[in-house]
Parts: structure tokens; sequence; C-alpha cells
């Protein structure tokens, strides 16, 4: 476990952190401090990069040093079920858990990554009855699956291992699973890539030529800030959505799980107030990285 070690539970300050491996990409540290200054909250936000292998003694740690909260990255959304006290329903239906709270003694695992995808995709549409395509089969991938599911869409997903897709489907609900080049078959109004693919590099997930005029792409990828695949969006007619949105609104929800146990908890008010903020920070640790 990297970074500086959490301070003492007898500190006042609230520990809370990130744990994922590698961590050098990571903007949450600047998104969240930015909230809580917002907020005026003594609180601080660590990274920690840790190897799969590593993550059960790194979790012992975490119950030891008091954290508060912790958010769960890539590759440890779906393991972590096995690491905490408690899993909420939803999190154990997707199974994946990208939030640990700390209630009293326990930890709770749960995911805000489906009301993330769903807040940023309604920044552009609605979903109740569209046709949503999602790209990928992984933990973020079931949670976006089953928020669109949620929220009334069909679904389909569409993997590279297209067994993976097919599995998801079977598990969660869908309409079909198939292979990433099946898109162009598929009359979609929603697209979400949830794969690795343009992170860092000048690639697509899918084809330029499968991508409508009128779609609605969410691209959880977000570095560089527009994808190959936001940009041939834009290109054929479409409106691209870029990850950070995604990161920022499961972000809010992430605070105002373990803000809510605080004596005063934040208004809902101010909590509303935070989505420039940390989309604010977000870019700025882009133009500092």
């Amino acid at each position: 476990m990297s970074s500086k070690a959490p301070a003492s539970p007898s500190s006042r300050t609230a520990h809370c952190g990130i744990v994922l491996h590698p961590a050098s990409h990571t903007r949450s540290p600047a998104m969240h401090r930015a909230a809580y200054a917002a907020l005026a909250l003594d609180a601080d936000y660590e990274v920690f990069d840790v190897r799969p292998e590593d993550l059960e003694a790194a979790m012992i740690r975490v119950r030891a040093d008091g954290l508060r909260q912790l958010a769960v990255s890539i590759p440890h959304k779906e393991a972590m079920l096995g690491l905490v006290d408690e899993v909420e329903p939803v999190a154990r239906t997707i199974g994946a858990i990208n939030t640990v709270t700390r209630i009293d003694d326990r930890l709770v695992g749960s995911n805000t990554d489906w009301i993330g995808a769903l807040r940023a995709i309604e920044r552009e549409t609605t979903i109740a009855g569209k046709v949503a395509v999602v790209l990928g089969a992984g933990g973020a991938a079931r949670a976006v699956a089953y928020g669109l599911r949620e929220r009334g869409a069909r679904v389909h997903v569409l993997n590279r291992t297209v067994e993976r897709a097919r599995a998801l489907v079977r598990e969660l609900g869908g309409d079909s699973a198939g292979a990433l080049a099946d898109l162009a078959a598929i009359d979609a109004e929603i697209l979400v890539n949830t794969t690795s693919v343009g992170l860092n590099e000048d690639r697509s997930p899918v084809s330029a030529e499968a991508l409508r005029e009128d779609l609605v792409v969410l691209d959880a990828v977000y570095s560089p800030e527009v994808t190959r695949l936001l940009a041939d969006t834009q290109a054929h007619g479409g409106r691209p959505i870029g990850g950070k949105w995604m990161l920022v609104y499961q972000a809010i929800e992430q605070l105002r799980r373990w803000t809510a146990l605080l004596e005063p908890a934040p208004r809902e008010a101010e909590l509303d107030t935070l989505t420039e903020i940390m989309a604010e920070a977000f870019d700025e640790a882009g133009r500092a990285g």
C-alpha cells in the first residue's frame, strides 16, 4: 500500500481515499479535495496503489487506520465484494463495488458507478424506452447495464469476448449480447464505452462507420478528454459525453453517502452545487498532469 499511511482514528480529520492499480491516472483526489474545501469539511483524500495480490492486506490496514470512505477503482471492484462486512443489494446485483463506507465499525460496500453513468447520459437525453448499447463486460459495464435497465432502456452488451457479454446479460438481463463489430447492426440511440480502449491512445473500440447521427455516446475513458470514439461521434453528427461527467456524478454520490453520517450533515442544496466544482478540479488536475 503506497502513499503515506492514514493518520490514526483519534485525529479530527476525516480520512478518505481511493484504492486502484496503477494509480498514476486518477483525478479523484483533486475532485474530492475541492469538494471538501467547498463544504468546509476537515477531511483529506489519499491514493493507495495496491496490486491485486495485496488487496486483502490493504483492507486490513483500512480497518485499522479508520478510513471513513474508500473509492474502489480498476482492478479491484469485483474482488472487494469479499472484503467488506456488508454489500448493499444493488452492488450485490451488479457484482461490483466502487465505494466502501465506514458505518460505525462496519465496512459497507456500495456502487455509485451506475448513478454516475445515468446522470451523465441524462445531460443529453432521456433513457426510458431507448435502445442502448454497452461496450465491455467488466465491473463498469455491469453497473451501466444495470442502470440503463433500471431506467427502462433496452440494453445490448457487446464485448471482445462474446461469452463474457452473454454472461452479463444472463445475470443482469438485457436484450442481446454480441461482439463489438455487431454495433452496426443495432439501431442504437445510446452508446456507452466501458472498455479501456482509447485510454491515452488514439484508438476507438468500434468503427466510426457504425456511429449513427444523433447517437448519444458516453465514453467512460476520460484521458484524453476527447477520445477517438468521442471525436468520431462528433464527426458523424452524434452527441458525445466525456467520461469526466460519469466520474463527477459518481463522486458526488460517494460524498453524499459518507457525509450523511456527519453531525451536522451537509444540506442537499450544498451537495447540488458540487458538480461544477468537481468538474473544474478534474480539468485542473488534467492540465497539471
